[in-house]
């Protein structure tokens, strides 16, 4: 008989962001290895039959903690799971995976997206005046300092600090099994081709036919020779939470980089749905505005990939980025921060380049300077392939790795 597993979330709907996608990929890629999978969610629009919506007839779009929690035991005592893995922190799981890491960490790491330290001593106490945020690290605090607790699992080795560090678990206790994306997606080429004719056309960059830039410099690189003057490198920035994301951050890297006469013009392309206005005043302040387009919402992000040639992603805190993970997954070269899980999976200067602060904008600045040489690229894209990093942020290794540790909670059990 295959096991039957529960997947708790708070909502069962993918259009909210990265956690929630995961959790679905998740499922789809356990179901392929034989396992019976059940998403239980407290708010969702989802109909498929393995989707349950537990609090659907409560008003607002979210629900308290306790409320969930008593609509899950009232579920759970009518339905059999082997194995309970949660997202949230629920000491009745056996699994507890926080996708975005811990309460405590976010926090923390929200306030140091102030540059003034009065306002980010006021972020850290009125971080408490949200009432489900303090209930949910409270719970999650008392989860992690019980010896008996859920076994965490840690998506990189940035969560598994971050239990530590704010709450002493004992690291027996903690499993890590780095995230995962997948990686046969297949883009529309004349979706592609639309939206690089956009960007192009946005940037005022004059196209060569119907060939694309990126291999037009790698071309030229081989043969030994400096791109065209004119040729732009096109970075890409990806993420709804862009104070968190560091979008500031970048917009002023890319000020001081046009300042140093780069080996090709950098051009920033960001694809986001939040509120923009704020970030093209600044552009505008800095001089910088031609050279960034902002994209509207997309479906997926794998068709503006394509076109790009660097991802980059100088995050506060990510527990471990699916954008940068989907980068390397179709061999682009990264850059981001030490507050990304993600670099779990990437070497510094082979892969992509790894900056300690998002706020140190002359590091940044120097790592987009790098991969304006299309060499650079070139050689960065080719170390990715060559150390087969496609295979390592597979969602079907992360659905490997979590079916041996249901195995192992299960045997223990018997």
């Amino acid at each position: 008989m295959k096991p039957k597993v529960a997947i708790i979330i708070e909502r069962a709907d993918t259009a909210l962001g990265g956690a929630e996608r995961s959790v679905f990929e998740i499922a789809q890629a356990l179901s392929v290895l034989g396992i019976e999978v059940h998403i239980l969610a407290a708010k969702g629009d989802s109909e498929a039959k393995n989707v349950h919506i537990l609090c659907s007839e409560l008003p607002g779009k979210r629900t308290g903690l306790k409320v969930f929690e008593r609509e899950l035991r009232r579920h759970l005592e009518q339905n059999h799971y082997d194995i309970v893995h949660s997202v949230l922190p629920f000491d009745f799981a056996n699994i507890y995976q926080p996708r975005g890491g811990t309460y405590a960490e976010s926090i923390a790491r929200n306030a140091a997206t102030y540059t003034s330290r009065v306002v980010r001593t006021f972020k850290k106490l009125s971080a408490f005046a949200n009432i489900n945020r303090t209930g949910l690290l409270r719970a999650e605090r008392r989860l992690a300092r019980n010896a008996q607790g859920p076994r965490i699992v840690a998506i990189s080795q940035y969560v598994a600090r971050q239990f530590q560090q704010h709450y002493g678990t004992d690291s027996r206790r903690i499993t890590i099994i780095p995230n995962g994306v997948r990686i046969d997606w297949t883009t529309d080429k004349a979706e592609t081709e639309n939206l690089r004719r956009h960007i192009f056309g946005m940037l005022g960059i004059k196209q060569a036919g119907s060939s694309w830039r990126r291999q037009e410099r790698i071309y030229i690189a081989n043969r030994g020779a400096e791109p065209e003057p004119d040729e732009p490198v096109l970075f890409l920035f990806a993420g709804n939470d862009f104070r968190r994301k560091g979008l500031a951050c970048l917009i002023r890297a890319l000020r001081l980089l046009t300042s140093q006469a780069p080996k090709s013009p950098a051009c920033l392309v960001i694809a986001g749905h939040r509120k923009i206005s704020r970030y093209r005043r600044l552009s505008t302040k800095l001089n910088v505005a031609e050279r960034i387009v902002f994209l509207d919402k997309l479906s997926h992000i794998h068709s503006v990939l394509d076109i790009a040639d660097v991802a980059v992603l100088p995050t506060f805190q990510d527990a471990c980025s699916r954008f940068i993970l989907e980068a390397l997954s179709v061999g682009k070269p990264v850059i981001t921060t030490r507050f990304n899980g993600a670099v779990d999976f990437f070497s510094d200067n082979r892969h992509g380049r790894v900056i300690e602060r998002p706020d140190d904008i002359a590091a940044l600045a120097d790592a987009l300077a790098y991969f304006t040489e299309a060499a650079n690229i070139q050689k960065a894209s080719q170390a990715i392939i060559e150390d087969n990093i496609k295979q390592q942020v597979s969602i079907s290794r992360v659905a490997e790795q979590l079916k041996a540790l249901y195995d192992d909670i299960l045997q223990m059990r018997r």
